[in-house]
This record gives structure tokens, C-alpha cells and sequence, in this order.
């Protein structure tokens, strides 16, 4: 398909950070919202299916593991797609996937076929929705990416505020099968926005030219040459030990306040609390990360901003009462969403355009393990220790660890690699794009010496978020 070309980056095309882009970043905004949102959401209506089919609620939780396992999890197979047939076909395909799981869990008879249908099928099509969305995100902006990957994530805070009241209203009315059935009639807006992912178009001149690239980008489907970049191993590794304590808190403030001895809408507030921060917290975020000084040294600010939320965790340990735990919910919501903000930002950032869809895939891969072994643990320390304060330690000693191994390895390991491997590579798109504007010999002549001008003033960029387009792409 034509989409395969345009997905993949072409050289000729520069990000046009507005126009259509922000059709672009409105369907991202809805897809990241119910990505993140929905598995938490379903939630609401584990007590009927708790009564309907005479399970415990443990085995209803299954449901919204199973969900964020395949979001997660899933992450390869969305690259390999997205690479094969393009953003726009996978995201539509990925729609009617997640609806018609909802629709058809609407009339199962048991939890096993609920597992199958709203968790596998539902959780695999919100993840080949969520995974294009943020690579087309990356290709229509450039300068303003900090603030549309800001602007994106809160789709997250908005739609968790919003669907957890609405699968309220739609259990009371309707009962968990005609809520199942409408939210799997809301979930077909996801094809909507997959209709908004118009791939960018290499120019016309150009295309002879580039026959035989797009050959070699259909075959390799899954790009594993990003591990050689040592930017993206610490990267990996550090958001893997992340994700082991960053979801933690707010699953367990509720029950910490509950078990304090205050009511369950007075504990269930401080979600509300966290949430409304987090709202304002990552587009305010994203413009901070944009700006001219803060953009190239944007990991050390994700490094700050991890380190800002295991601090807050480890002060939320110590709260002994309800106004405690509201601090505590204001300043987790602020690092929270500086992490949401920032996480994906600093990853196209590291990686570039051109290899950022295989690398989200692994790096998926990789969270999907830390986050089926995150909360459960925490749940057997809670059990065998019946101390809140020791959960809230080990996820603030998690989250810090992880900031800590983001900062150190850029600074020690990635800022001292040569950029020599990197520069014939970086010269030659430079000297496509020149051909694709139809510059004249002389100009291209020039901008080969600007360009290896520039590399040998700037050798040291790896692993840094480096905001030029001539070296992150």
C-alpha cells in the first residue's frame, strides 16, 4: 500500500507541525483516552458480573490485566502491521476490533468468554489504535511535538474522568450488558479517527527515485537495529523499571483511605483529585518541554520528573490522615502527568522518525512484562506485611531507581559515543532531501558542507534529545 511508504518517513517530507496535523492530534487525543482509560473504567462494573456469574473479584480484575496486557504486550505485532500496511488500515481494523469485542462480551454467559472477548479482543484492538496514532503524531510535527504529545496524553485524565461516571450511569440504567454494548458502540469513534491519519505523501518528483528504498522498508517489518543505539537500551530499560512502581499509588490510595476509616466517596474523591491534576499537569508539561533551552535537554527533565513522582511516593508513605493523602494525590498527579507528557516525546526524540514505530513496539514489549509484575506484587507485600507504607516505599525506590539509571547512563555512557557511525547516514538524508526540493547542484553542494560542517562542531548527540529535524530523523 501507499501508506507504507508515508508511514515509514519518507525524506523528502518535512513535518508540517500544524494544518491537517491537528486532525492528527484530535484522533490521538481520543485514541490515547480510551487506551488508557477503558481498562479502568470497565472496573465499575465488576460487581454485577461478580453477582451475575458468582466469581470473586479477583477474577473480575482479570479483565482490566488482561486489557493492559494486550495494549502492552502487543507492541511488535503493531509494528510489524503498521510497517506491512500502514498506520490508517491498521487503526481501522484495530476499531472494529475493539467494538466488537464490547458487543459481543454483551451477551456472554461466563467470565472466561468476557476474558476472551473484552479482554483479548477489545485490549488487542485499543493496541493497534494506540500505537499508530502516536507514530503519526511523530510525523506531523516536529517543532511542536512536546506540546501535541502534551496535548495527546491528556486524553488519558479527561476520558478516566469521564467514563467512570458514564459506566456508572450506563450499569444503572442498563445493566452490564446494555453498558457493554453502548461503550462497544462508543469504541467504533476509534475508526473515525483512524480516518483522520492521512499519511504524508513523498513528492511526486522523487518517486523513481525512491523505488528501490521502499522495496527494503517492506521486507524488514520489525527493526531490531535500534538496540544498537545506546540511547534506546537505557531508555528501555529505565521505563522498565519505571512502570513496576509508576501505577501502583493509584491503585491502592483508595483502599489506604478506606483503611484509614474514611468513606468510600470520600476515599474515591482523591482519584477525582489526581485525575484533575493530571488533566492541566501534561499539556502544561508538553509547552514547558518545547521551549528553546529546555527541548534538547528534555531526557534530563523525564529524569526529573521520575524522580519528582518516587519522591512523592515516598512522602505519601508517611500519611496518616485524609489531608495527607490529598497532598499527596496534588503532587502525584503533577509528576504523573510530567511523565505521561514526557515519555514518548524523549523516546521519538532518542530513536528518530524513521525507526520510531519498531522501537515503541519493544519498548512496549519490555513494559508489558514490568506491568503484570507491578501491582500484583505490591499486592502480596500489602498481604503479608498489612502496612500501606511499605508498598508506597518500594514504588517510590522503583520509580527513583529508574530516573536514575535515564540521567547517569545518558550522561556517563551515551555523551562520550562516537557519532562517526551515525554521520554518513545522517548526511546522506540530507542530501535526499535536497534532491526531493529540487535544489540546484550548487545549493546541495553547499548544504553537504554546512551539514558535515555542522556534524564535526556538534560530534557528541547521541542519546541527547536533539530537536534539529537534519539529526533526529
Amino acid at each position: 500500500m501507499g501508506a507504507v511508504v508515508a508511514d515509514d518517513g519518507p525524506s523528502g517530507v518535512k513535518a508540517p507541525d500544524g494544518g491537517w496535523g491537528w486532525a492528527v492530534l484530535f484522533g490521538c487525543f481520543i485514541i490515547t483516552g480510551f487506551s488508557y482509560a477503558f481498562p479502568k473504567a470497565v472496573s465499575v462494573f465488576f460487581k454485577e458480573l461478580i453477582r451475575e456469574f458468582g466469581v470473586g473479584y479477583s477474577d473480575t480484575a482479570w479483565i482490566s490485566s488482561i486489557l493492559l496486557a494486550m495494549l502492552y504486550g502487543t507492541g511488535p505485532l503493531c509494528s510489524v502491521c503498521v510497517n506491512r500496511f500502514g498506520c490508517r488500515p491498521v487503526m481501522l481494523v484495530g476499531g472494529l476490533f475493539a467494538s466488537m469485542g464490547m458487543v459481543i462480551a454483551s451477551f456472554c454467559t461466563s467470565i472466561v468468554q468476557i476474558y476472551l472477548t473484552a479482554g483479548v479482543i477489545t485490549g488487542l484492538g485499543l493496541a493497534l489504535n494506540f500505537q499508530p496514532s502516536l507514530i503519526m503524531l511523530n510525523r506531523y510535527f516536529d517543532k511542536r511535538r512536546p506540546l501535541a504529545n502534551g496535548l495527546s496524553a491528556a486524553g488519558s485524565p479527561v476520558f478516566l474522568c469521564a467514563l467512570s461516571p458514564l459506566g456508572q450511569i450506563l450499569q444503572h440504567e442498563y445493566g452490564w450488558r446494555g453498558g457493554f454494548l453502548i461503550l462497544g458502540g462508543m469504541l467504533l469513534n476509534c475508526c473515525v479517527c483512524g480516518a483522520l491519519m492521512r499519511p504524508l505523501e513523498p513528492p511526486k518528483k522523487s518517486e523513481a527515485t525512491k523505488e528501490p528504498d521502499e522495496k527494503k522498508v517492506k521486507k524488514k517489518l520489525l527493526d531490531f537495529s535500534v538496540f544498537k543505539d545506546g540511547g534506546f537500551v537505557i531508555y528501555t530499560l529505565a521505563a522498565s523499571i519505571m512502570v513496576l512502581g509508576l501505577f501502583v499509588p493509584p491503585v491502592f490510595v483508595v483502599s489506604y483511605a478506606k483503611d484509614l476509616g474514611y468513606q468510600d466517596t470520600k476515599a474515591a474523591f482523591l482519584l477525582t483529585i489526581l485525575g484533575f491534576i493530571d488533566i492541566f499537569a501534561r499539556p502544561i508539561c508538553g509547552m514547558v518541554a518545547g521551549l528553546k533551552w529546555v527541548r534538547p535537554r528534555c531526557v534530563y527533565l523525564f529524569s526529573f520528573a521520575m524522580i519528582f513522582n518516587g519522591f512523592t511516593d515516598l512522602m505519601g508513605s508517611m500519611s496518616v490522615d485524609y489531608g495527607g493523602l490529598v497532598v499527596f494525590c496534588i503532587f502525584f498527579g503533577i509528576s504523573y502527568g510530567m511523565v505521561g507528557a514526557l515519555q514518548f516525546e524523549v523516546l521519538m526524540a532518542i530513536v528518530g522518525t524513521q525507526k520510531f514505530s519498531s522501537a515503541i513496539g519493544l519498548v512496549l514489549l519490555a513494559e508489558a512484562m514490568a506491568v503484570l509484575i507491578g501491582p500484583p506484587s505490591a499486592g502480596k507485600l500489602l498481604d503479608a506485611t498489612g502496612r500501606y507504607m511499605f508498598v508506597f516505599i518500594i514504588a517510590g525506590i522503583e520509580v527513583t531507581t529508574s530516573a536514575l539509571v535515564l540521567a547517569l547512563g545518558n550522561f556517563f555512557c551515551i555523551k562520550k559515543k562516537s557519532e562517526e557511525p551515525h554521520t554518513k547516514e545522517e548526511a546522506a538524508e540530507r542530501e535526499e532531501l535536497n534532491k526531493s526540493e529540487d535544489k540546484t547542484p550548487e545549493d546541495a553542494k553547499v548544504d553537504s558542507i554546512e551539514v558535515e560542517q555542522f556534524l564535526k562542531d556538534e560530534p557528541e548527540k547521541n542519546g541527547e534529545v536533539v530537536t534539529n529535524p537534519e539529526t533526529c530523523v
